[in-house]
């Protein structure tokens, strides 16, 4: 009887052995960061509707306006109409447009970049939402920075792009704000992650907490208009 020698037992155990199914997060985390590293979203505008809240207080409004991306990537705001309590206007949504600014500057730097430079990545599977199923990570921000949050993202299975972020940013962008909590989700059009909405509770120092939902539509190129925009401080 002839002997196998030790690279044919070799062989012989490795192809009687069971498949290991490989743990697909590497090339999902790969496919992401190369769908995400396209330029920055510049020279559009869309219309924007906030709906916020200070329970504790009951009061409420509500602000329609037109969101300016210019070619610079500098964000700003054509207010087309508000109604409610000035509270809401000037506590709420000046301040979160004011956070939004600093997000954004922090966010040309790659500062608050959702990249392995900032962030720990853990796959924790797929989840299943209105019938689609979706990657799931869990994010830990390397560093307690202003933009950086920690919770999860949520990844198209077929472009890799975020469908959705959820968590709670581990540094408020003042001091006002003790605590900041939000669900961010985006539609996916021509290749790119687009904002959609985003819901948020924001627990304040004075006011108790308070409740911001932001619905975001109708993306165009952006035409400079005639009538002259306001300044966040306008709305203080």
């Amino acid at each position: 009887m002839q002997r196998l020698g030790l690279p044919a037992i070799l062989l012989f155990f490795l192809l009687a052995a069971p498949a290991v199914p490989q743990d697909p997060s590497s090339e999902v985390l790969c496919r992401y960061l190369a769908a995400s590293s396209q330029p920055p979203l510049r020279g559009v505008s869309m219309e924007v509707d906030f709906e916020a809240k200070l329970p504790k207080l009951k009061k409420e409004g509500r602000l329609q306006a037109l969101r300016i991306i210019s070619k610079l990537g500098e964000i700003r705001y054509v207010v087309e109409r508000f109604v409610g309590d000035n509270s809401i206007k000037k506590d709420v949504i000046a301040r979160y447009m004011q956070a939004e600014t600093q997000a954004q500057e922090g966010s040309a730097s790659g500062d608050v970049a959702v990249t392995p430079q900032n962030y720990k990545f853990k796959y924790k599977g797929l989840t299943e939402r209105d019938g689609r199923e979706y990657h799931v990570f869990q994010l830990t921000p390397r560093k307690k920075r202003v933009g950086l949050y920690k919770g999860e993202l949520w990844l198209d299975p077929v472009t890799c792009l975020p469908v959705r972020e959820a968590g709670r940013l581990v540094k408020t962008p003042s001091i006002f704000l003790k605590k900041i909590e939000f669900v961010r989700d985006y539609e996916i059009r021509d290749g790119r992650a687009l904002p959609k909405q985003i819901q948020s509770t924001v627990d304040t120092r004075f006011w108790g907490p308070a409740e911001l939902m932001i619905h975001f539509r109708n993306l165009s190129v952006y035409t400079e208009p005639e009538a002259p925009s306001f300044t966040v401080s306008e709305l203080n």
